[in-house]
């Protein structure tokens, strides 16, 4: 039964003031907690949470990884406008009040968040009447030193990063495909590359940069202009694990894979050729997968499912 009283809440706090020593940030506690911050640069807030993945979570109670995906979807879509994570609020919402649960979810937040220089500021725990499934929402702000536009130029070679599998995005798909299933596979992390990137980013000149998830290949459009194509090959090292060879043989399409899920490709970044090279022996599990030319505005990938060629 909820206990309206929210017995936990001095654990969590006391979880999370231990994020509270950070070089971003003077905490002052209150009612809430009252920071000023010790830096002077534009800013930029990110919201995102697990989505339908939280059903596969709750059912293998894979709590820990369920707080790296919350995290991964919002550091990774931070990457994109190069942005320094350093606080973050966030909501849990889950079926039933377990103060263990919540207990263990806070410990692995305030664990992530030391290792990244972020404060926790506060967020709520809300208990719904909804079985079998939870969320963790997660709002992160960061800051911009340099505003630099998130475009690819013109002969720019194209590099992928692998994902860890499909990530946490295309659920709702899979749930209709694999029916009432949990793998192992559907509760994997999603990768976080925000650790391998955000230093990078002033060292190396990087142009255009996506994170792969909802609409995956796709989205490569919003980072091109209208003269211009991006071509991703199939002759790389990264293939797409076989929980993506099990879905298209059920009968997913060719364009419904590259547009639902990352097939192997968590991340993309564009670079001259020079740059590219020094990227990919930079960070791990990447390789060149194709290049930016003169076109009309679309994003063109030869199928590493049955070899087709897909124009997005």
């Amino acid at each position: 039964m909820y206990d309206p009283k929210k017995p936990s809440t001095d654990i969590v706090l006391n979880l999370i003031k231990s994020t509270w020593n950070t070089s971003y940030l003077k905490i002052t506690p209150s009612t809430y907690a009252i920071f000023k911050k010790k830096f002077n640069y534009s800013e930029v807030d990110h919201t995102d949470g697990i989505g339908t993945k939280g059903i596969y979570h709750w059912k293998k109670e894979t709590f820990e990884n369920a707080v790296l995906d919350s995290l991964a979807m919002n550091l990774n879509d931070l990457l994109l406008v190069r942005a320094q994570a350093y606080k973050l609020q966030n909501h849990l919402v889950l079926p039933k009040d377990d103060e263990k649960i919540i207990r263990k979810i806070m410990k692995k937040m305030v664990t992530e968040c030391k290792k990244r220089n972020i404060a926790i500021t506060g967020g709520e725990t809300s208990i719904h009447n909804t079985p079998n499934s939870f969320d963790i929402g997660i709002t992160v702000s960061g800051f911009v030193k340099k505003i630099i536009l998130n475009k690819v130029k013109t002969g720019d070679l194209v590099i992928g990063i692998k994902s860890n599998g499909v990530h946490s995005n295309g659920f709702t798909l899979i749930r209709k495909i694999f029916g009432n299933k949990v793998s192992d596979e559907f509760i994997k992390p999603t990768k976080i590359y925000y650790d391998d990137l955000i230093d990078l980013l002033d060292e190396l000149e990087i142009h255009g940069m996506m994170h792969i998830t909802g609409g995956a290949f796709s989205k490569l459009k919003g980072i091109i202009d209208k003269n211009q194509d991006i071509l991703v090959t199939n002759q790389h090292k990264i293939k797409p694990q076989k929980i993506f060879f099990d879905m298209f043989n059920k009968g997913i399409a060719n364009k419904q894979m590259y547009t639902t899920f990352n097939c192997g490709i968590g991340f993309i970044l564009t670079a001259s050729r020079k740059n590219a090279l020094k990227i990919t022996k930079e960070i791990p599990d990447s390789a060149i997968i194709g290049e930016v030319k003169k076109g009309t505005g679309k994003v063109i990938i030869k199928s590493s499912f049955n070899n087709r060629t897909l124009v997005l």
